[in-house]
This record gives structure tokens, C-alpha cells and sequence, in this order.
């Protein structure tokens, strides 16, 4: 490659410390429009399992559409429903399966979100003060900065489904708003180490 290329990655904004590029496993996964993540997952589990999830099963298919639905197929890559090329992967299929389903959401939550897991192995148990607590640790965002809410909302949207140790679904706060509108783009300064948004 030639000297100073900047390698290109497919589908994100990802900001790092010290200007290294991060690794996949330090990257914290969000969706802009949080509450579609939710509406994509409920939605895959009723239709038929495509060849490949394209933007133009996401739209057709399921009904989503506009650049709020963009990107979830990054943050389903990144969470490990689907594989490079868009085919679902093992994990998107037991997902599917409502036995395996809280399980499966499990999984891509350790998947997407292995740093975090990484510094607390636990960290889906932790209370709303003690998870920003740990992300502010782990991303270096502060909590004022406009893209913060929507990485915790991200996971806690994703962590609705899961289960551990047998455990029932981690129940909703009551206080979650779910937006699907399209948000604005944050700035690049905006988005220090550790973020991975889906664009």
C-alpha cells in the first residue's frame, strides 16, 4: 500500500486514542437512531432469513428505511448476527429460534461489546449510574457529549433480549425513549477511542 494510505472501513466512523486506528474489540457499537435496533431484531425474527441482509432487504422486507435504518447492518456485523458479506451467521439463526433467542443476544452483546466486558465481566448487571461510569472509562467520552446516550442506549436496547446464567431477559428502563428518526451526524471531534458508529 502506498505511504500515508488511510485504510478505509466499511460502513463506520471509528475514532481512536493516541490516532491508532482501534481493534475490533476495543470498538463500542451504537446506532444513531437507537430505538431501530429493537424494531430490526423484532422484525428478523418474523420474516424469512435472507440470502444476504442487504439495505434493500432491510427496506423491502422489513420496512425500514431513510438514513436512520443505515446503520444496522454495521452494527449487526459488529455484534456478530451477520458475517462480512451480509449472510446471517449461526448466531442470527438462534436468535431467531425463541428458545435460544435470550442466549443468542447474550453472545452479541460480549461479541459487540468485548471491551466493556473486558474491564467488568459483569457489566449487564450494572445500574445505570455504574454502566456510563464504566463507559466514560473505557471510551473516554464524556457524558455531555451528544453521542454518549446513544452508545449506552445502544446496548441496553440490544442487552433487552439477552439472558445469563439462566436468568430471565434484562428488563427495559422505564425511562428509554427509542427514537428511529434520522439524527444528525456528530462531528468527528466528537467521537474520541473506542466508538465505532455505523455509517
Amino acid at each position: 500500500s502506498r505511504a500515508g494510505a488511510v485504510r478505509p472501513v466499511l460502513y463506520s466512523r471509528t475514532i481512536s486514542l493516541g490516532g491508532e486506528p482501534p481493534l475490533a474489540e476495543e470498538q463500542l457499537q451504537y446506532v444513531p437512531a437507537y430505538g431501530n435496533i429493537k424494531k430490526a431484531l423484532d422484525k428478523s425474527v418474523q420474516a424469512q432469513t435472507p440470502d444476504r441482509f442487504t439495505q434493500d432487504y432491510l427496506a423491502t422486507t422489513l420496512g425500514m428505511t431513510g438514513g436512520g435504518a443505515r446503520p444496522l447492518i454495521p452494527y449487526l456485523k459488529r455484534t456478530g448476527f451477520l458475517n462480512p458479506d451480509g449472510s446471517p451467521t449461526g448466531l442470527y439463526h438462534r436468535f431467531r429460534n425463541e428458545t435460544e433467542r435470550g442466549a443468542a443476544a447474550a453472545e452479541a452483546l460480549r461479541t459487540g461489546y468485548a471491551r466493556l466486558y473486558e474491564a467488568n465481566e459483569r457489566v449487564h448487571e450494572l445500574g445505570d449510574q455504574a454502566l456510563e461510569g464504566l463507559m466514560v472509562q473505557v471510551t473516554g467520552l464524556d457524558r455531555t457529549v451528544s453521542t454518549f446516550p446513544k452508545i449506552v442506549k445502544s446496548f441496553k436496547a440490544l442487552k433487552e433480549y439477552a439472558t445469563f446464567d439462566g436468568s430471565g431477559p434484562a428488563p427495559a428502563d422505564e425511562d428509554d425513549e427509542s427514537p428511529s428518526d434520522t439524527p444528525e451526524k456528530p462531528p468527528a471531534s466528537a467521537l474520541p477511542g473506542g466508538v465505532n458508529l455505523g455509517y
